[in-house]
């Protein structure tokens, strides 16, 4: 998403009501429980995976506390185990590019869901790999323009190790590669930088504009009608919103 569009969704997600919100805590917890359980550690100073999914959890505005109770339940728990993550790749109205990552115990519950959203809005589910060469994976964090000095938080993002920075009138956007996102994310953390949000994410090489009225609506519902599905963590996509 670009970085307006992207703005757009970490506003919308702010201001969810409690009943979506709980549903985005509801699938970063789960998340959170799988990564202490295939990192091995309830530390996030010793596993990245955590880390990632800890600085999302905040920027998603999720306290601490229930932070601390999911690690803490995730150490105790063999629940983790039963679940996988899986990817799926289709197309939306007019070919937009989508893919869909999710968390799953149960493929035969996931797949079919997935599939009929995308028949139903979009293009149809496709093979693996048929979008997915069009996006990059890239840790993006997003900070809150405010009274913020954007040279500054350039300087202060490319010295800890920051592949690029953009800015536009709400927010910078700063992007990593995959191995380098916990590193920067954390050293700019010590800087005493708040997070809009801060995630590993695909990232589309080029964007597509929808001209239809009728895809606009349809394309905003599949991502909706996707993003409520509880196995979904994530959908990414190559449309150019307004």
């Amino acid at each position: 998403m670009s970085g307006h569009s992207k703005w757009h969704n970490i506003q919308k997600t702010k201001g969810a009501a409690d009943a979506k919100r709980s549903q985005i805590f509801t699938k970063i917890a789960r998340e959170m429980i799988v990564a202490v359980k295939q990192g091995g550690s309830g530390d996030p100073a010793n596993n990245s995976r955590l880390a990632t999914v800890v600085a999302k959890a905040k920027a998603a505005n999720m306290p601490n506390d229930n932070i601390k109770r999911t690690i803490d339940k995730a150490l105790g728990s063999g629940n983790a185990d039963a679940f996988e993550n899986v990817t799926y790749e289709g197309y939306g109205p007019s070919g937009v590019a989508v893919i869909v990552e999710a968390l799953t115990d149960n493929r035969n519950r996931t797949a079919p869901a997935v599939r009929h959203l995308l028949d139903k809005y979009g293009k149809g589910l496709g093979a693996t790999g048929c979008v997915s060469w069009s996006f990059d994976q890239k840790g993006v964090i997003v900070i809150e323009k405010e009274d913020l000095d954007e040279d500054t938080v350039m300087m202060d993002a490319l010295d800890v190790g920051a592949e690029d920075m953009t800015a536009d009138d709400e927010c910078f956007e700063i992007t990593t590669t995959p191995d380098a996102f916990g590193t920067v994310l954390a050293a700019l953390e010590e800087k005493g930088y708040v997070f809009a949000s801060a995630e590993v994410e695909m990232v589309p090489q080029t964007y597509v504009k929808l001209e239809s009225e009728e895809d606009v609506k349809n394309m905003e519902k599949l991502i909706d009608l996707l993003e409520e599905d509880d196995d979904v963590q994530a959908v990414y996509h190559n449309w150019e919103q307004d």
